[in-house]
């Protein structure tokens, strides 16, 4: 990963916190699980589709509208990531 796609990651992870913190008044940690822990319900999985769709211009349907994607900030960012059509974090650059 270059040093810009980690700029950018995190870029996309640490407005994804920001997001969850204002909505709950509690950071979440990147890899924790905002339903499991209680931080999200399926009525707050919709705000966090249209802030991810609005903040970062991609469009969440179909298949891209599973729980797994949206329980952690790092699989929201991975999927954000993947709309874009950024590469993944495997060194292929």
């Amino acid at each position: 990963m270059t040093a810009e796609q980690q700029a950018r990651t995190e870029s996309i992870e640490d407005e994804i916190i920001r997001f969850v913190t204002a909505k709950t008044k509690v950071a979440p940690d990147v890899d924790q699980d905002l339903f499991a822990t209680g931080l999200a319900t399926s009525m707050f999985a919709m705000q966090l589709v249209v802030f991810l769709e609005q903040t970062f211009a991609v469009e969440i349907v179909g298949k891209d509208l599973q729980m797994v994607n949206f329980r952690t900030v790092e699989a929201m960012a991975a999927l954000v990531r993947r709309l874009r059509g950024e590469t993944a974090v495997t060194g292929d650059a």
